[in-house]
């Protein structure tokens, strides 16, 4: 009893990790898939238009995306190798035990057949049943009889079954050995170019340098423009609450006074978190939300309240969800912002060469709200996108599907 719970245990415990293995395989191939799309995006947006001589700056930032991406890629890739060889040992398992059980099945089955035949040689079977000393005893031979010829049926049949299993195990370790070798192949060259550019970025910042002793300084007045931009949002944010709760009874906070109505959307809002459109068509993130090292001088910590997003020149933003335009801003000179309402959620659109919105209009998911702008010098066509639970900014990677 022991033993039969024990193999079933076995059994159990083998179809779990083969279908753990089905779901991680599918997640990888879905993950690298969305990875080489990214890639191709990549080269579109940042690397395609060849009449704009870019700065080095701007090259090695651009590169930073790329190798970021395909750094992702490779180990992505290499899970997938890693999950292959894990199979492969299973099923090389798995045709070591079914050979060594097909020999001692046809050995038992060839001295089943030879203890047959002789059997068959001295006596036949009638004479066997009817040298019986009673009814009961030829009963009982007959009933042997059967299930010996039962016996042997189902030992062939298990033998051809078994036979079978090996051999479609053995059609998909060869098939697995082939994938695992294309892959890496295909790992080898996505190294070999993840090599060049780590080596060509190197080359370009060494340079950069050189020629400007004083990037680090350049870079850090930059990132602070930045900076006092997002705070000026925030404030602003802040702004636009105080004012939209002057319309209620409620105490002055910097969250939402918000209506029954305005309620059920931010909670619309909240339940379509991970599954949200992307602000523009197509684009692909050049900037994360949070802290992080800056891509050239990395001892320079950069600060976002949001994600800046590249996309195709012309390309129109738009809302994520439905909404109410809370207001179209611009600060010291720089290109509008638009911020939409969401119940007790903002979204903010900031980079717009053309806003086609007003405030208090009401929008729908998707509907455009502006050109985002081009920059002739450097060509890129980028967007700054934030969320904000009231003035809290958070992190838009959570709440845009696949970003």
């Amino acid at each position: 009893m022991k033993k039969y719970f024990f193999l079933f245990f076995l059994q159990f415990v083998n179809i779990n990790t083969c279908l753990s293995q089905q779901e991680t395989q599918k997640r990888l191939e879905k993950e690298k898939a969305k990875l080489v799309r990214e890639i191709k995006q990549i080269n579109t947006i940042l690397f395609s238009n060849k009449t704009i001589r870019k700065s080095a700056f701007n090259q090695i930032q651009d590169l930073d995306v790329k190798i970021k991406v395909r750094s992702k890629l490779i180990r992505v890739t290499n899970q997938e190798i890693n999950l292959i060889s894990k199979k492969i040992n299973v099923n090389q398992r798995d045709i070591d035990v079914l050979r060594v059980e097909i020999v001692k099945l046809k050995d038992d089955y060839s001295n089943m057949i030879r203890k047959s035949y002789y059997s068959k040689s001295r006596q036949s079977r009638l004479m066997f049943l009817f040298s019986s000393e009673s009814f009961y005893q030829a009963y009982n031979r007959f009933k042997y009889l059967n299930q010996y010829a039962k016996h042997r049926k189902k030992q062939g049949e298990i033998i051809i079954k078994k036979t079978n299993l090996l051999n479609k195990l053995n059609i998909e370790l060869l098939s697995k050995k082939v994938n695992k070798e294309s892959l890496i192949k295909e790992n080898k060259v996505s190294q070999l170019i993840y090599q060049k550019e780590i080596e060509n970025q190197r080359l370009m910042i060494g340079e950069l340098i050189k020629k400007q002793k004083n990037l680090e300084a350049k870079i850090r007045a930059k990132e602070k423009k930045i900076a006092a931009f997002d705070k000026e949002i925030e404030r602003l944010i802040k702004v636009a609450i105080a004012n939209a709760n002057k319309k209620s009874t409620a105490p002055s906070t910097l969250k939402f006074s918000i209506t029954p109505e305005t309620k059920l959307v931010g909670k619309s809002f909240y339940a379509n978190k991970g599954k949200l459109p992307w602000p523009v068509e197509e684009g692909v993130v050049i900037q994360n939300f949070g802290t992080q090292s800056h891509p050239i001088v990395r001892t320079t910590k950069i600060k976002s309240n949001g994600v800046t997003i590249a996309t195709t020149q012309t390309a129109e933003a738009r809302a994520i969800f439905k909404g109410i335009v809370m207001t179209v801003l611009s600060y010291k000179g720089s290109n509008p912002t638009v911020l939409v309402q969401h119940g007790n959620y903002i979204t903010a659109y900031t980079n717009l060469e053309s806003v086609y919105v007003k405030k208090g209009q009401n929008l729908g998911a998707k509907e455009k709200i502006g050109r985002v702008f081009t920059n002739p010098n450097t060509g890129k066509t980028e967007l700054k996108f934030s969320i904000f639970q009231s003035s809290t900014p958070l992190n838009p990677k959570g709440w845009i599907y696949r970003l």
